[in-house]
């Protein structure tokens, strides 16, 4: 059958195509950008009407309108986060949903197997002469899950969503039911970079040469990096995301992938945050190339290319290299996301390197980062065994093949001066010796 008479066949309103969910049903939620809220809205509205019971929703990162937060809520939904958020964080502070740890490259594995979904929400972008809908924005889980069999597959078919290149896509055939919207895509805005962050990327950029092949965050740390890497040549991207500081570079000529053992010439993205000068930029463009978490995060593919830098960021370390960057104490802040598989996977990389980077302080200076020992409950995201370099706005520690008393003697240079009386004394404590700050 002609792909535009399937596609008219399966063409419903929002609330008539999330008639198919059911009690005890599990609906995932395709990630940050790629959220419908028209869909969500509706399934919340349908979920109520018909009083239906233990709908579990399992959600990457919270970025849309989360409307089975709202209070009473409880009885109909229970919700599972595979990356805390801004929204999510209360919410499941408050024991009414709960967090499961999970490295990134492995959430395919999980929704499609560990907790099978029944249905899948997500926007794609318009259909090409072909019928295929790119999965626009977020490639990640989206293109693992829409393959199996046992997942419906409800779209909201949005020309706002951009058509990016790569293994993005999904014919409408492979579709249960679609829906038609404009809503404006979900938008992250541009950091601001202050002073500190300033220092930080300048320090980073140090450690970034020529061929280098890159895999940044969003945020002021990574946006202030490239900043001053306009003057390198040759720069590669194979990262889990990109935002809209990595335009500039690109347009400065500084990326041009042409050192890459694989995939040469391609930025390769399984996700991505911005405004929509960024959603434009990827629209179309053969530079991009989406592909699955499980391709883009798994540290084997990424320590084929030589020279992987990964910069990624923490909320502390302890004085023998135990980073922690989901957690304060007990309270789950974010998740591991894919700080330890880019961690491993340059690790592995000829001439890689690994960065994690943050400002020495937090609560306005009140608190240092680095501190004797991590808060009690805190996980420890990247091991004191994979740890390398350490960056703040006071310098560049490098912990690796490095003993205990080497580290934390290189650490407390780096911390915030206020706070290095303290940790000396930490110091002294723990490894005999004064320590001249």
């Amino acid at each position: 059958m002609d792909w535009r008479k399937i596609y008219a066949s399966k063409l419903k309103s929002p609330q008539e195509a999330v008639k198919i969910i059911k009690t005890g049903d599990t609906v995932l939620i395709a990630h940050a950008a790629a959220e419908p809220d028209s869909l969500v809205s509706a399934m919340v509205d349908h979920v109520v009407e018909q009083d239906l019971r233990e709908i579990h929703i399992v959600q990457q990162h919270d970025m849309g309108s989360c409307k089975f937060f709202e209070p009473g809520m409880e009885k109909h939904f229970r919700y599972t986060s595979l990356f805390v958020g801004a929204r999510s964080r209360s919410f499941i502070a408050e024991g009414k949903g709960d967090f499961t740890p999970c490295f990134f490259n492995r959430i395919p594995n999980y929704v499609t197997q560990t907790d099978s979904a029944d249905v899948f929400l997500a926007t794609l972008s318009l259909p090409d002469e072909h019928g295929y809908c790119s999965y626009g924005l977020s490639c990640d889980f989206a293109k693992e899950v829409g393959e199996q069999r046992r997942t419906k597959v409800i779209a909201s078919v949005n020309p706002n969503m951009p058509r990016v290149m790569g293994d993005n896509f999904i014919h409408v055939s492979n579709l249960e039911a679609i829906v038609e919207s404009s809503e404006p895509i979900h938008e992250h805005g541009r950091p601001v970079i202050g002073e500190v962050e300033e220092k930080i990327g300048a320090n980073i950029a140090t450690l970034v040469k020529d061929g280098d092949c890159l895999q940044l965050g969003i945020g002021a740390i990574p946006d202030a990096v490239l900043k001053f890497l306009g003057d390198k040549k040759d720069l590669g991207i194979h990262s889990e995301m990109i935002s809209d500081g990595l335009i500039d570079l690109y347009e400065k000529g500084a990326i041009t992938g042409k050192k890459k053992n694989i995939d040469r010439e391609k930025m390769i993205i399984t996700f991505m945050m911005g405004t929509r000068r960024l959603y434009d930029f990827v629209h179309d463009n053969p530079a991009i190339c989406m592909m699955p978490v499980s391709y883009v995060n798994d540290p084997f593919v990424i320590s084929q290319n030589d020279n992987v830098v990964s910069i990624n960021s923490a909320l502390q370390i302890d004085l023998m290299g135990q980073v922690c960057a989901e957690a304060i104490g007990l309270k789950q802040y974010s998740a591991v996301g894919g700080q330890m598989d880019f961690v491993r996977g340059a690790s592995a990389s000829k001439g890689g390197r690994s960065i994690i980077a943050f400002g020495s302080t937090t609560k306005g200076g009140a608190i240092s980062k680095i501190v004797p020992f991590l808060t009690e409950g805190a996980a420890v995201t990247t091991s004191r065994n994979d740890v390398d370099y350490i960056v703040t706005e006071y310098g560049i520690a490098r912990l690796k093949g490095k003993c205990l008393r080497e580290r934390a003697r290189e650490l407390i240079k780096i911390a915030a001066p206020a706070f290095r009386e303290e940790l000396s004394r930490e110091f002294e404590k723990r490894f005999g010796e004064v320590l001249l700050v």
